[in-house]
């Protein structure tokens, strides 16, 4: 894949890591994540299983590893059932909606040379694509051997398409699709409440078509996952690790490793997000689990980004072009919290636009964007060419200006 710069440059993204960050796991192992909102954030893991991990040292430890292997008798192939009305609040019929979703996921397994791992996936059309993370995907690189196996039990050999470390969105395609995939329906993110009522569905640790309930905890959720050293660096070659940036939907349906890439839905069964990572206590992935903090990437974002990879093998990204950094400003009485514009680049949408070095980028369309992460979250999330309202502090005044979102160089 072809470098993609960042809609800021490297000193913004990511932020510092927080002392109290917990102590990073062994190469080979879950990638940890260092995005946060505020002070007091837990370790965020990106929820994919590691079957085998490799250690620093050159050995690797062997855990529970996943069988492959499907049934050797044929299956009759499940219609997708039709789905239940839309519902925000209230009782849901989760029994309905399982059963209605449940013939587009998958569970995928990914074979390296020294390491292993696990993951859930969607299907995303009746051509055998399939949908999952970046750092499910393509964390043990492009010959890894790849399987999906479908919830009546068949296994399938897949290829990698196309995956995107920025988003963590990834995009496989089954060798030899079977006739009769039921692809997932697609929700509009947008459309999100606080509280609307939520399911996860995948094969967490392995254990496939386990579903989970919850709500919807907050929106755009600024998380920054590590994605490890390898796929498309978007700093050059002297960065050590690459981070995909989310403005998450954030849950308390409970998530854990091997949810990964499966998918969020709401009450009428429609995907609304890509399950991705989880807040955990834990000093390493390999102890984390859930504690009612899980994080999936939006569903616009993840159909932006998979129609991409399904036509060219690669994404691009929006671009603001502003080198940023967190700053507080006071307003009045009040003391902002946001992201210091440090540098304009020339013939950017943000000089366009008259964005100037020393602005504070406090909310845009009206989000709350509270630090560097946050609005480099935001950004990557939107589309290119659309239209923002950036509102700033200037000189102690509130302005808003509307930006246009170029395409990364």
């Amino acid at each position: 894949m072809s470098n993609q710069a960042p809609p800021f440059p490297p000193q913004a993204y990511p932020p510092p890591a927080p002392d109290q960050h917990p102590t990073p796991p062994p190469a080979g192992s879950q990638p940890q994540a260092s995005g946060r909102r505020g002070p007091g954030w837990p370790g965020v893991i990106a929820t994919a299983v590691a079957c085998s991990v490799l250690s620093g040292a050159g050995t690797y430890a062997a855990v529970t590893a996943l069988d492959p292997a499907g049934p050797t008798k044929p299956i009759t192939r499940q219609a997708p059932a039709e789905l239940p009305p839309a519902a925000t609040t209230g009782d849901v019929a989760w029994a309905e909606v399982a059963t209605a979703v449940a013939p587009g996921t998958a569970s995928i397994q990914v074979q390296g040379r020294q390491a292993a791992s696990s993951g859930s996936g969607v299907v995303y059309d009746d051509q055998g694509h399939i949908l999952t993370n970046h750092h499910v995907a393509a964390s043990l690189g492009r010959n890894a051997t790849i399987t999906v196996t479908m919830p009546d039990g068949l296994t399938y050999p897949a290829t990698l398409v196309g995956s995107d470390v920025d988003t963590d969105i990834a995009i496989l395609k089954l060798e030899n699709p079977p006739a009769g995939l039921a692809p997932a329906t697609f929700g509009d993110s947008d459309r999100l409440v606080v509280g609307q009522p939520v399911m996860a569905i995948g094969a967490p640790l392995g254990l496939q078509n386990t579903v989970t309930t919850g709500i919807v905890s907050a929106l755009h959720r600024p998380v920054m996952a590590q994605q490890g050293s390898s796929g498309n660096n978007p700093f050059g070659p002297a960065a050590e690790a690459q981070y995909s940036a989310t403005s998450a939907v954030q849950t308390d349906a409970s998530i854990n490793p091997g949810n990964s890439g499966g998918a969020l839905v709401d009450a009428s069964g429609r995907v609304i997000g890509i399950n991705s990572s989880i807040a955990s206590n834990a000093t390493s992935a390999g102890t984390a689990g859930s504690i009612g903090l899980g994080f999936a990437i939006p569903a616009n974002t993840a159909k932006t980004i998979a129609d991409q990879l399904i036509a060219h093998g690669q994404a691009e990204h929006p671009l603001v072009g502003v080198s940023v950094g967190d700053a507080r400003v006071n307003l009045g009485s009040a003391l902002v919290s946001g992201a210091g514009i440090a540098s304009v680049s020339e013939d950017s949408p943000a000089a366009r636009a008259g964005l100037r070095e020393g602005d504070v980028i406090a909310s845009i369309d009206g989000v709350n964007v509270d630090s560097s992460t946050a609005v480099i979250a935001y950004v990557r999330s939107q589309e290119i060419g659309s239209t923002h309202t950036f509102t700033i502090i200037r000189d102690g005044e509130e302005k808003e200006i509307e930006v246009v979102l170029d395409a990364s160089a």
